[in-house]
Order: C-alpha cells, then sequence, then structure tokens
C-alpha cells in the first residue's frame, strides 16, 4: 500500500516567504550593547610629540641665535610648547619647556638657555592654556603681554649681571636722547625728568611686548589650524583687516 508524498517545497516556499527577520533579530532577543570607551592616548606618542616639539623649539632658538633672520624666526619661540599643550595637556606642556631648557643649556650654556625659558618656554605654556580653554584674543594677549614685559626686564637684569654694567641706565639714557629730540622738534624748552623718562621706558617695553604677542597671536592662527589644532578666532576687526588686506 502506497502512502502519498506531502508536497514539502510549497510549504517550505511559504515558510520563506513569510520570513522576516527583523521579527527575530530585535532588540529585545540581541543583547544590549556595551558603549565604547575612548581609547588612552598612547604615553609613547605623547612623549616622542613632547621630546620632537621641544627639540623643535630649541633649534629655532639655536638657529636664530647663530644666523639671526630678524623676528621671523622670534614670532615661533612660544609656538611649539603652545602646541604640546593643545596636544597633550598642561603636564606635556611644561615637560616640553623644560627639556628646552636642558638642551639649550647643553648646547649653548646655561645663560641663553634661561633666556628663552623665561620668556618664551613659560609663554608657550600660558598661550596654550589660554587657547586650550578658548579664551577672548585680549585676554591672552594681556596675559602674555605682561609675562613678555617682565621678561624682557628679567633679560635687562640677567645680562646687566653677565656684563658687569647697569644696561637698564643704558636703555634710559636712550630713551632721554629720544625725549630732548623729541621736545626740541614740538618746540618744547623743558628737559624730561627722570621720572618721565622710567616711565617712557617702561610703556616702550610694554607695547613692545603687546605688539609681539599680538603678531604671535596672528601666526599661530594661520599656521595651528592647517596642522589640526586650532586656536579661538579673533576678534571681529582683525577679521575684516585681514579680509581688506
Amino acid at each position: 500500500m502506497s502512502v502519498p508524498l506531502e508536497d514539502n517545497s510549497a510549504s517550505a516556499s511559504e515558510t520563506n516567504d513569510n520570513f522576516d527577520p527583523e521579527t527575530i533579530l530585535t532588540p529585545d532577543i540581541l543583547p544590549p550593547r556595551r558603549p565604547r570607551k575612548p581609547l588612552a592616548p598612547d604615553p609613547a606618542l605623547i612623549l616622542v610629540e613632547t621630546a620632537f616639539l621641544a627639540s623643535a623649539a630649541s633649534l629655532i632658538w639655536l638657529v636664530n641665535a647663530y644666523f639671526p633672520l630678524g623676528p621671523l624666526l622670534r614670532l615661533l619661540f612660544p609656538l611649539p610648547i603652545a602646541l604640546v599643550y593643545l596636544r597633550w595637556g598642561n603636564r606635556a606642556a611644561w615637560m616640553a619647556a623644560l627639556v628646552s631648557g636642558l638642551l639649550l643649556s647643553v648646547l649653548m650654556g646655561p645663560a641663553r638657555s634661561i633666556l628663552f625659558v623665561m620668556p618664551f618656554g613659560f609663554l608657550g605654556v600660558l598661550l596654550g592654556y589660554c587657547w586650550h580653554r578658548g579664551t577672548q584674543w585680549w585676554v591672552s594677549i594681556s596675559l602674555g603681554s605682561l609675562l613678555g614685559a617682565i621678561g624682557l626686564l628679567f633679560r635687562i637684569w640677567l645680562l646687566s649681571i653677565l656684563a658687569g654694567e647697569d644696561l637698564w641706565l643704558y636703555v634710559t639714557v636712550q630713551i632721554r636722547g629720544t625725549l630732548d629730540w623729541l621736545f626740541l622738534k614740538l618746540g618744547w624748552l623743558i628737559q624730561p625728568d627722570l621720572l618721565l623718562v622710567q616711565a617712557s621706558a617702561l610703556g616702550l617695553v610694554v607695547f613692545n611686548s603687546i605688539l609681539y604677542v599680538f603678531v604671535v597671536h596672528l601666526v599661530a592662527w594661520w599656521l595651528l589650524e592647517r596642522l589640526g589644532n586650532p586656536i579661538p578666532d579673533p576678534p571681529t576687526w582683525v577679521q575684516v583687516l585681514l579680509e581688506d588686506s
């Protein structure tokens, strides 16, 4: 007696037509995904970049000392250390400043290494801190100018000790001569007193520091953005002047 065979092909095709993966692979069935933790920065990479940028800062100072190119290289003095702060934070920036000073003390002697660390090493850390926090330009320029003015006075003091002469007295004599010439051109028959001469010398130091830090901001705004570590945008009037020029 023969048993009739069922048509399995029809039932299989009907099952395949009704199969929906979304009804099986539902969020209720799948295990929940655990959020991935961000990878910690590689300590070896931090060390290599810090050492490289510290060496770059030292090399810029060394080249400018033996082959001075005017103010061009001076604008780059604090930028490598500031870049270290933007990439790896406070500790790496201080390490870069310290390594730069130690390297320059070996290559050029302790005196010149101190003149780099104060103010340019500290200035790089300060500017990196301000740019990392996104502070406005007038804040970072004010703080940087104050540090730069203190650094210039420190430079005069240290060089006076090394030279055995009072270089600040030489500066005041030059300022007095300039004021005498200016008063003569204006027709003022007066002699500038010591207080006016000292105030003019300090004002010149502060103005020079403000101008330097402002131009450093412009160079950093143009350069660091291309390196993938932008700083805060300049004020609107600065952008307008740059666009017009």
